[in-house]
């Protein structure tokens, strides 16, 4: 089944020391592209997350989300500064002297003064920390994995229809091409008899006329390598996953045969089919830009 490269997927883990919160969302990109943002505490996890993801994804930029509360007291630990207490209180005894006013710090005071007490977070478990952060994120990115597959199943089945309407164009080409060879010798005889009046042109000379003229508008082998073209992209969409970079190649191929069916063209019925012809392609590459 394809993929599209837009997707979402959203975990939550909450129990009774910790909460733990993975949210996933996607949109085109030429390669994988993955923007983490999370607490610094998990920081150390960056690789392993993004082992983890790659399993699950080949392309698209991917916004990963992660939020983590610690509902445990043990997270930190207060620390008293007492150099840098004692070192306030000698300034502050100072100050008393010089300017002959009352010292009346008091402890309660003198704990508030920056970075006297100070909070710090004590050092975490790496593998258990892991082990309760891995659950919600497999489960997001199998979600976020799952709305990629929803989301390129009607990918595929809209670039199904463009298709078939892309070789219907085709058939028409072909339709037309024998009719402008047949009204170009129409009009040639008509224009040669018109010029030499009751004088007599040989056959051969029309005919041979006919045939660098149909040379020249020949289409042959632009509709045969259209018709395979297209029967090759309805093939690769029932591959699994990673066709995005082939399809939009075989895209550009069959752009090239549309110009080239219109840079021959001299009649205006086929000018137009062609131009058809490429809108549609550019519909369909527009598309696959969205497929992984």
């Amino acid at each position: 089944m394809i993929k599209s490269m837009t997707g979402f997927g959203r975990a939550e883990v909450i129990t009774k020391d910790r909460k733990i919160t993975v949210e996933l969302k996607s949109v085109n990109h030429r390669y994988l592209d993955l923007s983490i943002k999370m607490p610094r505490k998990l920081g150390f996890l960056e690789g392993a997350i993004r082992n983890l993801m790659k399993t699950y994804m080949q392309r698209g930029k991917v916004d990963v989300f992660i939020t983590y509360e610690d509902y445990t007291l043990s997270c930190g630990a207060l620390k008293y500064n007492k150099e840098l207490a004692s070192e306030y209180m000698a300034y502050i005894r100072q100050m008393a002297e010089e300017f002959g006013i009352e010292n009346d710090v008091k402890a309660g005071a003198l704990s508030r003064y920056p970075d006297v007490l100070t909070m710090e977070e004590q050092s975490v478990d790496e593998e258990e920390l892991w082990a309760v952060l891995e659950g919600p994120l497999r489960e997001a990115c199998e979600k976020f994995a799952q709305a990629r597959e929803r989301e390129g199943e009607h990918l595929k089945n809209d670039l199904i229809t463009k298709l078939e309407a892309l070789d219907e164009k085709v058939n028409q080409v072909e339709e037309r091409s024998p009719l402008v060879v047949d009204s170009y010798r129409e009009k040639l005889e008509a224009k040669v008899h018109e010029l030499l009046e009751d004088s007599q042109i040989e056959d051969s000379r029309i005919a041979a006329e006919v045939i660098l003229f149909s040379d020249k508008i020949c289409n042959d082998e632009e509709t045969v390598r259209l018709h395979s073209h297209i029967q090759g992209m309805k093939r690769m969409l029932e591959e699994k996953e990673g066709i995005g970079r082939k399809l939009d190649f075989m895209a550009q191929e069959m752009n090239r045969e549309a110009n080239t069916i219109l840079s021959k063209s001299s009649d205006l019925v086929i000018s137009n089919i062609a131009i058809d012809l490429k809108t549609e392609i550019e519909k369909i590459r527009e598309q696959i830009q969205n497929i992984e």
